[in-house]
């Protein structure tokens, strides 16, 4: 029943907030990035690359939603209360709001003590660009720019498919995304093996990056502007980015702190130039990545209320047809 998603789901915030994702634990996310390891190794090489990563990509998520939703089946013919907590304690596996601002905090708090050197070491944890060289503004950069994109991926997509299909369509995303992380790069090594695992992920985000921004326009108050304006510039911006999905976090944390996102990066020494999000009303600083993480401690709310509102709506139809 969507009920016992939605309880689920809304425990797995929780779970996921006052535990977070304690290093020695199992981890099921672990456990799929390991699987996709194995495999990308074995199957990129020689021809067919692209029917390869299709191969890859169809075996995790067959692989990950089928051991979710054996054990959560398990527990839930022992008792619906039992089901309830296992499907929680998955989708808490899969969603990352704690660590997400702790990666962000990492950053932010090196900075504050001017420590340049310990922050850069700590924002190449976290992004793929180069950062030894960055100076205060683009290491603040870097940081808000992790927060607005994965606030998405890391928290209320995983949460969005948990509601239509439990902890197995949770995992399933899950599987999906990490499966882009891991291969989903269009150079020489993943351009054909991951198309089909970046194309699969462009696909499930199309609907939890957009909801997500409005969530994050309408739960917090602009520094310059109203809302309206906000959204105006999310709806400006947005598009510009490389990725169909990514640019709408960006663009709603950039709108809404007044500042300008995107820029030039290095990978490896190679530049890549990226569309600017947002307008330069104030400079980057340090406060800027607590306050990137504050958006998130409101998003998240008001997207569980739009889930629980979603569901008891679809629920309620049901029952009348």
């Amino acid at each position: 029943m969507l009920i016992y998603h939605l309880i689920a789901l809304t425990l797995a915030v929780f779970i996921d907030l006052i535990a977070g994702d304690p290093p020695n634990w199992p981890h099921p996310v672990k456990w799929i990035g390991s699987l996709i390891h194995k495999l990308e190794r074995k199957l990129n090489q020689g021809k067919y690359r692209r029917a390869k990563g299709t191969v890859m990509l169809t075996a995790v998520v067959i692989v990950s939603g089928g051991a979710a939703l054996l054990l959560v089946a398990a527990f839930y013919s022992l008792h619906p209360a039992a089901g309830i907590f296992m499907e929680a304690m998955l989708i808490s596996a899969a969603i990352a709001q704690k660590g997400l601002k702790e990666a962000a905090l990492s950053v932010y708090e090196p900075l504050v003590e001017k420590d340049f050197a310990a922050a850069r070491v700590k924002l190449s944890y976290i992004v793929g660009r180069d950062t030894e060289l960055l100076g205060e503004q683009e290491i603040v950069r870097g940081a808000v720019e992790t927060v607005a994109e994965n606030t998405s991926d890391g928290i209320t997509a995983p949460l969005f498919w948990a509601l239509i299909g439990g902890a197995p369509l949770a995992l399933i995303y899950r599987a999906v995304n990490t499966c882009d992380s891991m291969v989903g790069y269009k150079n020489e090594q993943y351009r054909e093996f991951g198309w089909a695992s970046a194309v699969f992920d462009d696909v499930v985000n199309w609907i939890p990056s957009r909801l997500t921004a409005l969530c994050m326009v309408f739960s917090t108050n602009p520094v310059t502007g109203s809302r309206k304006k906000a959204w105006n510039v999310v709806r400006r911006d947005a598009k510009k980015h490389p990725s169909p999905n990514s640019g709408w976090g960006e663009a709603a944390v950039a709108a809404l702190l007044g500042i300008q996102l995107g820029g030039l990066n290095y990978y490896k020494g190679i530049p890549s130039n990226r569309a600017r999000m947002g307008d330069p009303l104030l400079e980057l600083n340090v406060t800027h990545i607590a306050e990137a993480n504050k958006i998130v401690t409101k998003t998240v709310p008001l997207f569980l209320i739009i889930m629980w509102l979603g569901g008891m709506l679809f629920e309620m139809a049901r029952s009348w047809i």
